[in-house]
């Protein structure tokens, strides 16, 4: 390290408080914007999930040959996939997509997450209409298969 030379001075004042100045601007800029971007994405993905969660219900309809869903439907908001939109039924759920009607060792209900989607219930033949068991949002379905989200999970 050199030692400074007779004459040599570090930054003034005003230099220092330019720089700060700047600094302060700057700050004063970007936060209120940041915070505004992390809001969106919350909207966007509780939206996305939605919609997602919908389309599922929809393909797993199309699936099973249902044009509405059975009267005893799942009327308690859930997160968890594995009880959506329908776990009230026992093992009679009429036929499988084959004509095949289930057996009592199948699981209950019309389900968007581990669903049988044929009689043999062996596992290689489960389907998963949703990506993962838990969500973030909480969901109800009418008989129709119109999804409602009750919470968003970002409250």
């Amino acid at each position: 390290m050199r030692l400074p030379k007779r004459g040599e001075k570090g930054f003034t004042l005003i230099e220092l408080l330019i720089v700060v100045a700047i600094l302060g601007v700057l700050a004063a800029v970007v936060i209120p914007n940041v915070g505004r971007f992390v809001g969106r994405g919350e909207t966007e993905a509780a939206e996305t999930e939605f919609a997602n969660i919908q389309s599922a219900t929809v393909a797993m309809m199309t699936d099973n040959g249902l044009e509405t869903l059975p009267t005893a439907v799942n009327v308690t908001a859930t997160a968890n996939m594995s009880l959506f939109p329908d776990t009230t039924l026992s093992a009679d759920k009429g036929n499988d997509p084959d004509g095949n009607g289930y057996g009592a060792s199948d699981k209950a209900g019309f389900i968007l997450y581990q669903h049988d989607i044929t009689a043999d219930n062996d596992t290689t033949n489960l389907v998963n209409y949703v990506a993962t068991e838990m969500c973030k949002g909480t969901y109800t379905v009418d008989e129709l298969g119109t999804v409602t989200q009750v919470l968003t999970g970002y409250e």
